[in-house]
C-alpha cells in the first residue's frame, strides 16, 4: 500500500488513533523494542513498513516522525527478562510501556498482529498491520530505528560478534561468531541453546 493509503485507513476510524510495533522478536540477542506512535494531520510522505525502507530512509523519517507526531512513545524489555517470561509476554510488556508513555490519550490503539495488551484504551489488532495502517507504521519506523541504535552501541562493547552489521539476528556470521566465542551478556539464553 502507498503511504496515502495507510494514511487514509487511519482516517476511516474517525477518531484519534495509536499505532504500536515492534522491532527485535526474532533475534538472537538484545531487547524487543516497541512504539506507540499518534500522528496529526500532516501528512509524512514515504512512511510505510520499516521493513520495506532503506536504513537511510528510515533514519530520514525517523526524525521526521519524531518532530511532526502529537505523541510518541517507547517501551524496551531487554534480553533477561525476555528469557523469564518468553518473546511474546516481552513484546506486550514493551508495547504496554510505549503506549502508557503517550502524553495524550488516544481513542482507539491499532497494533501490529498482537492480541490481550492490558491498556486501558479500546485495542484493534490488526495482521500486517504496518502495511495497512499510516500510525503502526510510523510506529514501526520508530522502533526499528531506535533498536538499531542499540544494537550499534553494542557493537562496541562486544566487537567479536558484529552486532552493527546483523543487529542481534541469526546470521550464518553471527552464528560463527557465537561458536567461537560463546554468548556475550546480552545473548537471549532461551533463543540461543542449539548454537552454542
Amino acid at each position: 500500500m502507498t503511504t496515502e493509503e495507510l494514511y487514509t485507513f487511519d482516517k476511516s476510524f474517525g477518531c484519534v488513533v495509536a499505532g504500536v510495533d515492534e522491532a527485535g522478536r526474532g533475534p538472537l540477542a538484545g531487547p524487543v523494542v516497541c512504539a506507540c506512535c499518534m500522528m496529526g494531520e500532516k501528512y509524512i510522505d514515504g512512511i510505510n513498513d520499516s521493513k520495506k525502507l532503506s536504513e537511510k530512509k528510515r533514519e530520514f523519517l525517523f526524525d521526521s516522525i519524531r518532530k511532526n507526531a502529537i505523541a510518541y512513545g517507547i517501551g524496551i524489555v531487554d534480553e533477561k527478562e525476555i528469557d523469564r517470561i518468553n518473546i511474546l509476554q516481552a513484546t506486550k510488556k514493551g508495547m504496554e510501556i510505549a503506549i502508557d508513555n503517550l502524553s495524550i490519550s488516544p481513542d482507539i490503539v491499532l497494533v501490529d498482529a498482537v492480541k490481550g495488551l492490558n491498556v486501558p484504551y479500546p485495542i484493534k489488532s490488526i495482521v500486517k498491520g504496518d502495511a495497512t495502517s499510516y500510525s503502526i507504521a510510523a510506529a514501526s519506523v520508530l522502533a526499528k530505528v531506535t533498536r538499531d541504535k542499540i544494537m550499534r552501541e553494542y557493537a562496541v562493547r562486544y566487537p567479536d560478534y558484529g552486532f552493527d552489521k546483523h543487529k542481534g539476528y541469526g546470521t550464518a556470521a553471527h552464528i560463527d561468531a557465537l561458536k567461537k566465542y560463546g554468548a556475550c551478556d546480552i545473548h537471549r539464553r532461551t533463543f540461543i541453546g542449539h548454537f552454542v
